[in-house]
């Protein structure tokens, strides 16, 4: 299949699927603004690949000027997956850059058998980095539907807290510059499919977790999903929508800024009873 063709099913067929929600949570969430030189931030994958395209398609017929370069951070991929890469990147039309990092290594030295939150922080820090060396001042992830809802239940499950994948963040250490999950309304199997049908094999991004030598907790809450999809298929919007509708007269503590707060403080302002 040749770029036209997969331009074309980008507003076609996969409008409603993916160009649509897409252009639905940059306009919900403020996440593009005139003037913004966004670093489209490419591993490699499925998801970061539609994402490039999905922006191609945005800053070629949205209505909002911007300037968009396409980033691969190469943390120490193999070089038959670097290979693979750069011929996925030109069958789709995207002019992608390479950075080389040793992040692979670093992270196999100091984070033991569970290092993707480690690997996460570091190439999320080096991808700043770049990002602001070229000019821009937002870096898009390629974060999807599925990765948001999952980690609110990792949060529940093994961090007994509760917390969501936001669509967009400020970065606390690169002061001017921002987060953006642009992919955060589209669902995973939507990615996949259309991956499937314009004929790219995707690589992963090649550690030890995605070889499948070290458990992922990950893994185990996206099987939990699926097999409550089975018995209530819309499971997953519910559990969004848990995000979006978070009721603090109903829970016993929250944090605000670095503050632990109880429902005790504000017992006596007749904010609690019994129809809550």
């Amino acid at each position: 299949m040749d770029i036209k063709e997969i331009e074309r099913l980008l507003i076609t067929t996969y409008r409603k699927d993916l160009y649509r929600p897409f252009i639905q949570a940059i306009a919900e969430y403020e996440l593009i603004k005139p003037g913004d030189r966004i670093a489209v931030c490419i591993s490699g994958g499925k998801d970061s690949l539609t994402m490039a395209k999905l922006m191609q398609e945005y800053q070629r017929h949205g209505q909002v000027p911007i300037e968009v370069v396409y980033i691969v951070m190469d943390p120490g991929f193999t070089e038959e997956n670097v290979v693979a890469l750069e011929e996925n990147a030109k069958k789709m039309g995207i002019p992608i850059e390479i950075v080389k990092s040793d992040i692979f290594q670093v992270v196999e030295r100091i984070a033991g058998d569970y290092p993707c939150y480690m690997c996460a922080r570091m190439r999320r820090g080096t991808l700043y980095s770049i990002a602001k060396q070229k000019g821009c001042n937002k870096i898009a992830l390629a974060h999807h539907f599925d990765d948001a809802i999952e980690t609110i239940l990792l949060n529940i499950f093994y961090g007994g807290t509760y917390k969501c994948m936001m669509p967009k963040l400020k970065a606390q250490n690169f002061p001017g510059m921002e987060l953006i999950r642009p992919l955060i309304y589209i669902k995973e199997k939507d990615i996949i499919r259309f991956i499937k049908q314009i004929g790219v094999t995707p690589m992963n991004c090649g550690c030890v977790v995605a070889c499948g030598k070290t458990s992922s907790k990950r893994r185990e809450v996206k099987n939990l999903i699926a097999n409550m999809r089975k018995i209530y298929p819309n499971v997953d919007i519910s559990i969004y929508r848990s995000a979006q509708n978070v009721n603090l007269n109903c829970a016993l503590g929250w944090k605000h800024g670095d503050k632990q707060h109880s429902f005790l403080e504000y017992y006596d302002e007749d904010i609690y009873s019994d129809e809550n």
